[in-house]
């Protein structure tokens, strides 16, 4: 898959099946629509191009509107590399190109930037400035400038929209199989590895503190996690805590993973963590000697867990 971070970087002369939207999770029913884009270009022998855009519009749009997303930009693109396609172009959001009219936006961006044959779109797909025009606009605008619109059906549309919502709502609530299998694969939390207070180090449960710099990503539920992650092209497991810490009065939200077997020294190095199952809430407890008991507990869960898996 060829990567573009700008339309007009796209190589112009390459004719194109095109389909467009946010693609956030990229989960089992977005993967629907791009085996079908896939399928059509190659019906057609047209390059398969995914049109998405980021900022996502509402970031720039609505800046006030506490946007959370399923992946990071970076994430999305790591998914869509596994399925197949041949061209990903990320167009920038501005207000600017929010400006363009709908005959500007098939016109310049569609058009002689992208070399669009075939459109596979949404029933409810808008566009345009103050998204006024629509798939039978876009028709019309087919027939004038010559390229076909392929309509995707109602149905597949709402499967997307119900997928995202109840991944979403899974993750909100802990409920971590859930959110996977609607995914198609496991939910991730990508970041830079930062010194924290090093209060696992005296409950010998040595953790590495997450950053992730990007405000928009969705964070699960506050809780404890069996955990995967590949570090140096080797599978590590173990269990992450998500919350503020309440049993030492903590008062920041950090994400503490800790890994089984192993003590390596990951400061300032970026990991991408794979969460498999929920053990429990974040509790606060009466002592530390508490908190040891129950997190040998949480071990020996995460350790069954992940033996029933091998």
């Amino acid at each position: 898959m060829k990567r573009y971070t700008h339309a007009s970087t796209y190589d112009h002369q390459i004719p194109s099946a095109i389909t467009i939207g946010t693609f956030d999770g990229v989960h089992i029913g977005h993967k629907k629509i791009i085996d079908r884009l896939i399928e059509s270009a190659k019906e057609r022998d047209l390059a398969s191009t995914l049109l998405t855009f980021f900022p996502h519009p509402r970031m720039v749009l609505q800046k006030d509107t506490d946007i959370k997303l399923i992946n990071t930009i970076e994430e999305r693109i790591q998914i869509l590399e596994k399925t197949g396609l041949n061209h990903l172009v990320i167009h920038p959001f501005t207000k600017e190109f929010s400006r363009f009219t709908a005959e500007e936006y098939v016109k310049k961006l569609l058009l002689d930037q992208l070399n669009a044959k075939n459109i596979i779109i949404g029933y409810d797909h808008r566009f345009g400035r103050n998204r006024t025009a629509n798939i039978s606009s876009l028709r019309t605008f087919g027939q004038d400038y010559n390229f076909d619109v392929e309509e995707i059906p109602q149905q597949d549309i709402e499967d997307v929209a119900v997928s995202s919502t109840k991944i979403r709502k899974a993750l909100s609530e802990g409920a971590i199989q859930t959110a996977n299998s609607y995914l198609g694969y496991n939910f991730m939390l990508t970041g830079t590895v930062v010194k924290g207070k090093e209060l696992g180090r005296t409950l010998n449960y040595p953790t590495a503190n997450l950053h992730i710099k990007e405000s928009y990503k969705l964070i699960p539920k506050q809780g404890v996690y069996v955990i995967k992650a590949c570090i140096d092209n080797k599978i590590y497991f173990g269990m992450m805590n998500i919350g503020i810490n309440p049993t030492v009065n903590g008062t920041q939200q950090s994400i503490e993973a800790h890994f089984f077997d192993t003590s390596f020294n990951l400061y300032d190095k970026n990991i991408q963590i794979e969460i498999l199952e929920y053990i429990r809430d974040e509790q606060k407890f009466s002592s530390i000697d508490a908190l040891k008991t129950v997190m040998q507990q949480d071990e020996d869960f995460s350790r069954d867990y992940i033996n029933s898996m091998l």
